[in-house]
């Protein structure tokens, strides 16, 4: 191996802080220590922001983390905006986006690309927030198969700046939240990566009653799709993807039964609610948030700290 080669290996990454200078707070140290981590990290370049993976996927330390493209390190939770202000601050060029202008539109954090069984979450409680693979009893969780099905059914993921207050009671569930950000089932044609940060427009939500909580399921499209100009409201999916909410509904009412668990509940029946209801929801996920990061809210042992 040349010097050269071997001196560009060796460089520290663009934006970690280097030894000896002094940290200012629990998450600047932590940015350090994920930049120490190892000399030259994967990284994905998506817009304005980049993910990079540290550890071996499929293994209890594995993370992705989040950056700026400015070189610092953020949290998906909390200094993503809930809104894309523009569609090309965004990274998405505005003849691409298939949305008119005054439907609203989201940040969607992937966690779950669709067809894929491990089950890969915000880690709420760690500094940075960066997406791990969830444990249970000591080992990795994977979703089962529910025939005829692979894994996931759609690009699964998060809303930033939104929690399911586990100590407020939901007035139309009569039930308390998740303690994690509100969950969106992306429905568009393509497969995307996890830590992936796409722009959505909202269609609909689904009342998932899990374990006695309120697991909000929000239904949307990616603005980028070749079809989200279809799309405009949660008829809209009946219409141009016949069965696909019959199987979203089969799907989160049985897929913890091969774990031994019973079948999940829904309220409303198991009703899809239309958009208006789903950006009721998403408001009332966000002020809670704000709650939690004015300290207004028991967040219990959620990291809240932002870094920007």
């Amino acid at each position: 191996m040349s010097a050269l080669r071997l001196l560009r290996l060796l460089r520290p990454a663009p934006g970690v802080p280097r030894p000896g200078l002094p940290l200012r707070d629990a998450g600047a140290r932590a940015a350090a220590w994920v930049g120490r981590s190892w000399p030259f990290p994967p990284q994905r370049a998506m817009s304005q922001y980049c993910t990079e993976e540290r550890g071996r996927p499929r293994s209890a330390q594995y993370r992705v983390y989040f950056k700026h493209v400015a070189g610092h390190y953020i949290s998906p939770f909390h200094d993503i905006p809930l809104k894309a202000k523009s569609k090309e601050e965004n990274g998405i060029p505005t003849k691409k986006a298939r949305t008119s202008e005054h439907e609203a539109v989201f940040n969607m954090v992937v966690e779950v690309p669709r067809w894929t069984n491990a089950k890969m979450e915000i880690a709420t409680k760690e500094p940075l927030n960066p997406i791990k693979q969830d444990i249970k009893k000591g080992k990795l969780r994977y979703v089962a198969n529910i025939f005829p099905h692979k894994g996931y059914i759609w690009n699964y993921g998060a809303l930033p700046q939104t929690w399911e207050d586990p100590h407020h009671k939901d007035s139309t569930t009569s039930c308390c939240g998740d303690n994690d950000p509100i969950d969106v089932c992306e429905i568009g044609s393509k497969v995307r990566a996890c830590g992936d940060i796409i722009q959505v427009k909202i269609l609909g939500v689904l009342a998932l009653i899990d374990e006695g909580e309120a697991d909000w399921k929000l239904i949307a499209i990616s603005v980028d799709d070749p079809e989200a100009s279809k799309f405009h409201n949660i008829d809209d999916v009946r219409k141009h993807k016949p069965s696909y909410l019959e199987a979203t509904l089969d799907w989160f009412r049985l897929y913890k039964v091969p774990d031994g668990k019973p079948e999940n509940k829904f309220a409303f029946n198991g009703e899809f609610k239309d958009k208006d209801f789903a950006l009721e929801v998403i408001e009332s996920t966000h002020k809670c948030w704000k709650a939690l990061l004015h300290k207004k809210a028991d967040g219990e042992d959620i990291n809240w700290h932002r870094l920007q």
